[in-house]
């Protein structure tokens, strides 16, 4: 099975994970593959204005981190529709959400899903949970990251606050919509422990279908 977590910077993606792989067996896996993919590390060249004007084209950074996807397709579709769980940190609800925030247009949405279930192939996803976190919170958390990780310096969708503002409310409407398959979301300030117990509870009922 494929468990995405999605949710803008600083949402609290991690740490759900790991609250996760405390209690059930799961493969862990999270997009952009910055380590290992030379299209996620172009997307991140590009955040930090090292492209010239590549990050001003929300399709071309949305292309780039789907082809970060593609780069382990027969992975993803190998979990596919298995009981094995492979746990995603971000997924292709993402690009949507994120694409849908820079252009503030709609139809980029079906863009980003035939792009990446269509023409690259990527399989959907068996559950999709939201972290619907405030964004002043979230930015809060991304920014004493940043302080504590010279590593995990702000980019720029980041350090865009009505970006990450408009993603979060993207975000919303495709799990409102159920947009790729099911959704689960988290309310804010929602317990992490009590989330992972409400995701599990979710994933067996899906295992028993």
């Amino acid at each position: 099975m494929i468990i995405s977590i999605e949710g803008i910077d600083g949402a609290g993606k991690n740490t759900l994970a790991r609250a996760l792989t405390e209690r059930i067996s799961a493969d862990r896996l999270a997009f952009p593959r910055y380590e290992e993919s030379i299209h996620a590390q172009l997307a991140a060249r590009a955040l930090r204005l090292e492209m010239g004007d590549l990050t001003n084209s929300a399709y071309a950074m949305a292309t780039l981190f789907a082809l970060d996807r593609h780069g382990v397709v027969e992975k993803l579709r190998a979990a596919s529709g298995r009981d094995e769980i492979l746990l995603l940190d971000r997924y292709v609800a993402s690009n949507a959400a994120y694409s849908w925030a820079r252009t503030e247009d709609e139809s980029v949405v079906q863009w980003v899903f035939d792009l990446e279930f269509g023409d690259l192939g990527l399989p959907q996803p068996d559950l999709q949970v939201l972290l619907d976190t405030p964004v002043k919170v979230a930015a809060e958390r991304a920014e004493k990251r940043a302080e504590a990780d010279a590593s995990r310096a702000k980019d720029a969708y980041e350090t865009d606050g009505g970006l990450q503002a408009r993603t979060c409310e993207a975000y919303r409407r495709l799990a409102a919509t159920s947009w790729a398959g099911q959704w689960i979301v988290a309310q804010p300030n929602e317990d992490v422990s009590s989330l992972a117990e409400r995701i599990i509870t979710r994933i067996q009922a899906q295992k028993n279908l």
